[in-house]
């Protein structure tokens, strides 16, 4: 069980996310984290415990943009510790972030089937990493065809 919220607004969502996850805090109080864009820019924090304990005032200055997603983590698969924190980045193709909730009954296969594919290393035991990279393994393959770099960002180091 997880808590995921996705805000797409006029004016800035870095507090917004933040509430809506301090509202979602019963959902998972293992780890936090939101990502938003500015810009072409991605911008995220991240980290163990609960939201208030892992957003300073300093962190939500940085969070800048009008769109955005968080995550609230209670693990049900995989182990815990600050690389499991979501949302999870890969940086190929382009550089994309997950936020997830729930369970891949075929992890183990698929992550199998990523690191023969593609040679993707996974930097976790989630099964989220996993859908991450099989989500950015399909994108590749339609990205080197028809969908033009104007629609991607560029990272921001996180807090």
């Amino acid at each position: 069980m997880c808590g995921v919220v996705g805000i797409s607004g006029t004016s800035s969502v870095n507090l917004r996310l933040y509430d809506a996850l301090t509202m979602l805090q019963h959902r998972g109080q293992d780890a936090a984290g939101i990502v938003t864009e500015a810009d072409g820019e991605l911008h995220q924090c991240k980290g163990e415990g609960l939201a208030r304990d892992v957003f300073r005032r300093s962190h939500m200055m940085r969070l800048v943009g009008n769109v955005g997603i968080g995550h609230v983590r209670y693990p049900t698969a995989g182990s815990s510790g600050p690389a499991l924190a979501q949302p999870l980045y890969v940086n190929s193709p382009y550089g994309i972030f997950i936020a997830h909730n729930g369970n891949l009954t075929n992890a183990d296969e698929l992550r199998e089937h990523i690191f023969r594919a593609d040679l993707r290393h996974l930097n976790t035991d989630s099964d989220s990493e996993v859908l991450l990279n099989v989500f950015a393994h399909e994108l590749q393959a339609r990205v080197n065809s028809s969908l033009p770099g104007r629609y991607f960002c560029r990272r921001r180091a996180g807090a």
